[in-house]
C-alpha cells in the first residue's frame, strides 16, 4: 500500500526527515511516536501529498507520488488517503456544519444522507451551527465526519487528542478502535494513549530518523529507545549513601 525509500526532507537548511524508509500494509493501526520537532508532522504531510521530497521515493499502491503525478491524479489519491490536522480550525471554512459535510461530498460527486452521517458522529444537532464557533471536541467530530463521508482507506491523524477534553478523547479512541477496515497512522508524543491507538509503533528521535519500528507493547519494555526518543527520562536520587535511578514515562 505505502512504501517510503530513503526519504529526506528539509525546511531551508533544517532537516525534518532523515533517510526515512518504511512500509505500511492495509488495515494496520500505527502509532507514530516522538518528541516535538522529531519530524512526525512532516512525515504525515508527505504521506498526504502536501509536501514532496527531492530525495528518495514514495510509492502508494505501486504509483510513485510526485507533484506531477498528483496534478493528474489528485482526486483519486485524496479519495483514498485523508489527513486530520491537530487544529481542526485549519480544515473548517464553511458557514455551517451541514455545508462542511456537503462540500466534502461534492468534491467527489458522492450523494449521502447528511443527517444519517451526522448521527454517527453525534453532531446532528449541530448541522445548522457555524463550525468555527463550536468546542474543540465538536470541531474535531465535524472534521472527521467530513472526512469519513468520502470513505477513505487510509486516515492520517496529527496529534488528534492534543486539544480535546477527556470525554472527547475517550470518544475518539473508541471511534477509531471500531474502524477495523481502515488503515490508521496516528502521531502523538503521549505514551499514555499510545497502546489504545495502535498495535505497531514507529518512533522518531531528534535526529529525524526512525529508531524503532515494531510491536507497540515491546516498545514499552525498551528503555533505551524510550530514553533516546525523549519519551522517558531518568534521574538519580541519593538515599543515604546509595544512588537510585528512577524512570518516568513522559505524559505531556
Amino acid at each position: 500500500m505505502i512504501k517510503l525509500k530513503e526519504i529526506k526532507y528539509s525546511y531551508d537548511d533544517t532537516i525534518a526527515l532523515n533517510s526515512i524508509s518504511l512500509e505500511i500494509k492495509p488495515k494496520e493501526r500505527i502509532v507514530l511516536l516522538g518528541n516535538n520537532g522529531s519530524g512526525k508532522s512532516t512525515l504525515l504531510k508527505l504521506l498526504a501529498g502536501l509536501i514532496f521530497s527531492k530525495d528518495g521515493e514514495y510509492l502508494f499502491n505501486n504509483k510513485k507520488i510526485t507533484k506531477k503525478y498528483l496534478k493528474k491524479e489528485a482526486k483519486s489519491f485524496r479519495k483514498e488517503l485523508a489527513i486530520l490536522f491537530q487544529n481542526p480550525d485549519t480544515m473548517l471554512f464553511n458557514d455551517s456544519v451541514r455545508s462542511e459535510i456537503e462540500f466534502s461530498l461534492m468534491q467527489f460527486d458522492i450523494e449521502k444522507d447528511i443527517v444519517k452521517l451526522a448521527k454517527k458522529f453525534d453532531i446532528e444537532k449541530l448541522l445548522d451551527r457555524n463550525p468555527l464557533k463550536l468546542s474543540g471536541g465538536e470541531k474535531q467530530k465535524v472534521a472527521l465526519c467530513a472526512i469519513f463521508a468520502i470513505e477513505p482507506t487510509i486516515l492520517l491523524l496529527d496529534e488528534p487528542m492534543a486539544n480535546l477534553d477527556p470525554k472527547s478523547t475517550g470518544w475518539l479512541i473508541d471511534f477509531l478502535y471500531e474502524q477495523r477496515d481502515l488503515t490508521t497512522i496516528i502521531s502523538t508524543h503521549n505514551l499514555s494513549l499510545a497502546l489504545e491507538l495502535g498495535d505497531r509503533a514507529i518512533v522518531m528521535d531528534s535526529s529525524h530518523k526512525i529508531i524503532y519500528d515494531g510491536d507497540i507493547k515491546e516498545l514499552f519494555k525498551n528503555r533505551e529507545i524510550l530514553l533516546q526518543a525523549n519519551l522517558m527520562h531518568q534521574h538519580k536520587h541519593k538515599h543515604q549513601d546509595t544512588f537510585h535511578t528512577h524512570f518516568h514515562i513522559h505524559d505531556w
